[in-house]
C-alpha cells in the first residue's frame, strides 16, 4: 500500500491547501507563497453513521427580534481607540491589532486594560513572549493599576482555553498569536497551520463565551500581518500601529471594521510613562515649523470624518543628471510626476531641468488628491525661492488640464484652518460658492493653477 502523505502545501496569503508545490498559487494567484506544513493523518477505519436526530440549538430570527443596546460596547478609557474601533469595544469580538517590533503594541493594550479593569471589567492578559517579572516592569512604568487584571504566561491554547472557560474574563488579550500552539497540530509555533487553528479558536471561543479577545500579531517586512491572509478575513476588526519607532508619534489606523468605519485614525505619542492620546493632532503634526523658509505649504488632508492639518515640503534644484531625479516621502511618486508635467505644460515651468524632493513633514503618509495644489505650490515656492505665507493653508485637486476641482468637507477643513489661527485658506472656486463666508478667514477662491500662483 501506498504511504500516506504526511505533510501538505499551504498558501500564506489565502491558506489554499495542494498536496505538490506550485510557484503560483491555484486560488489567489500570488507568486511563492506556498510552504510546506505537516498534517495530521486521516483515520482509515470504517465511516460512523449518519446521525439522524437533528441539533437545532437555535431557531432564525427577525431582524425586528434581535435587540441591540448600547451597553454592547465599552470605552476603553481613549477617545482615540473608541473613535478606531467605531464607539468602543464589542462584546463578543475578536480584534487583531499589528504593526512593527518595539512601536508599542503591548503598552497600547497594557494601559487598555489597565481602564478595563478600572471600570470594574474582568481583564485576563495571556503573554506568550514576556516573563510575569517583565509584565509587571511595564506596568510599574505606566502607572498604579487598580481592579481585576489578571496575568498568565502561556502558549498552549487547550490551557489558555481552560483558563478562560474557568476564570469567565470580559477582556482577554493574547500577545503574540504567533507563539500560540494547539497539540493536536504537528507545526511549530507561528507556521501557517497553527495561526489559522489557532484564530479559529479563538474566534469560537469570542463568540461563544461572549468574551472580547484582543489578538497582537506580528508583521512581515512588507508591513502585513504575519500568517496567512485568512487570518485578517477571520476576526471582526484589523487595526495596524504605524509610525517610526524613533519618533514620539503614533498613528492606529483601522483597516477593517465589522461595526464601524474604517476610514478614522487614531494619534497617540509614545512618552516614558507609556502612550498618550493626541487630541489635536494637526497642532501636533506643524509643531516646529521652519519660518520664511521656500517651499513650505500646510496643507488640510482628511482621515475620515477628521481634518488634519500637514505641512507638504518640496526642494527644486537644477539636476545635473540626463534624467531628473523625482522622490516623494509621504504621497504618491506618481502623483508628483503627474502635478509636474501639469506645471511645465499648462504653467510652462521647466520642471525636466529640475530634481524635485517632496515630503509630507511628520512621517504621515497621505495620498488623497486635496493635497494636489498645496504639492504644485510646494514647488513653485521652492523653484522661484518665494516663501508661503506661513498663516495660509491651501487644499484643492488638480486635474490634468491645471484645472482646481472641487474636495469633499471642504467647510470642516476650513473650520479646522480657523481653530489653529491661520488668516488666508486658498480653495476650489467651486467650494467657495458653496459656503458661507463667516469672516472669519480669509477665502481665496482659484479655478486653475496659474489663479493659485498669480496669487502668491
Amino acid at each position: 500500500m501506498a504511504k500516506a502523505k504526511t505533510t501538505a502545501f499551504f498558501c500564506k496569503e489565502c491558506g489554499y491547501e495542494s498536496a505538490k508545490w506550485t510557484g503560483q498559487c491555484p486560488a489567489c494567484k500570488e507568486w511563492n507563497t506556498m510552504v510546506e506544513e505537516p498534517i495530521s493523518p486521516r483515520s482509515t477505519g470504517k465511516p460512523q453513521a449518519v446521525r439522524r436526530t437533528p441539533l437545532i440549538k437555535s431557531k432564525p430570527s427577525l431582524l425586528c427580534e434581535i435587540s441591540v443596546e448600547e451597553k454592547d460596547r465599552v470605552t476603553t478609557g481613549y477617545d482615540e481607540l473608541d473613535r478606531v474601533l467605531g464607539g468602543g469595544v464589542v462584546s463578543g469580538s475578536l480584534v487583531l491589532v499589528g504593526g512593527d517590533p518595539g512601536i508599542g503594541k503591548s503598552t497600547l493594550l497594557l494601559q487598555v486594560c489597565r481602564n478595563l479593569a478600572a471600570i470594574n471589567q474582568k481583564v485576563l492578559y495571556i503573554s506568550g513572549e514576556e516573563s510575569l517579572k517583565q509584565i509587571k516592569l511595564r506596568a510599574n512604568r505606566i502607572g498604579e493599576i487598580t481592579g481585576e487584571l489578571r496575568f498568565l504566561c502561556e502558549t498552549s491554547l487547550d490551557h489558555i482555553q481552560e483558563t478562560i472557560t474557568q476564570e469567565k474574563p470580559d477582556i482577554v488579550i493574547i500577545d503574540s498569536i504567533q507563539t500560540m500552539y494547539r497539540e493536536e497540530i504537528a507545526s511549530a509555533p507561528g507556521s501557517v497551520s497553527q495561526v489559522r487553528e489557532s484564530t479559529s479558536l479563538l474566534m469560537q471561543i469570542a463568540k461563544g463565551e461572549g468574551v472580547t479577545i484582543f489578538i497582537v500579531g506580528h508583521v512581515t517586512k512588507e508591513g502585513v500581518v504575519a500568517g496567512p491572509r485568512v487570518l485578517e478575513h477571520m476576526v471582526d476588526t484589523v487595526l495596524y500601529f504605524e509610525g517610526d519607532r524613533h519618533a514620539s508619534y503614533r498613528i492606529l489606523r483601522g483597516v477593517k471594521n465589522r461595526f464601524g468605519s474604517t476610514n478614522e485614525i487614531g494619534v497617540f505619542e509614545m512618552r516614558e510613562q507609556g502612550l498618550i492620546e493626541v487630541e489635536n493632532p494637526s497642532e501636533f503634526m506643524l509643531d516646529g515649523r521652519p519660518k520664511g523658509a521656500s517651499g513650505a505649504v500646510v496643507a488640510c488632508a482628511m482621515e475620515g470624518t477628521r481634518p488634519i492639518l500637514l505641512e507638504v515640503q518640496a526642494l527644486v534644484t537644477q539636476s545635473n543628471l540626463g534624467i531628473p531625479r523625482r522622490t516623494a516621502a509621504g504621497t504618491d511618486y506618481n502623483r508628483v510626476n503627474l502635478l509636474m508635467a501639469v506645471l511645465e505644460k499648462r504653467c510652462h515651468y521647466e520642471m525636466c531641468r529640475y530634481d524635485a524632493y517632496v515630503n509630507i513633514a511628520g512621517g504621515m503618509k497621505m495620498n488623497e488628491p486635496a493635497l494636489d495644489l498645496a504639492i504644485i505650490l510646494a514647488l513653485v515656492s521652492s523653484l522661484k525661492d518665494h516663501a508661503v505665507d506661513e498663516k495660509t493653508i491651501v487644499f484643492g485637486e488638480v486635474g490634468l488640464s491645471g484645472e482646481v476641482r472641487a474636495v469633499s468637507m471642504a467647510e470642516q477643513r476650513v473650520n479646522e484652518a480657523v481653530k489653529l489661527g491661520f488668516d488666508a485658506c486658498i480653495l476650489p472656486q467651486i467650494c467657495l460658492d458653496k459656503m458661507k463666508n463667516t469672516g472669519k478667514i480669509r477665502l481665496v477662491g482659484v479655478s486653475n493653477v496659474r489663479e493659485a500662483i498669480g496669487y502668491l
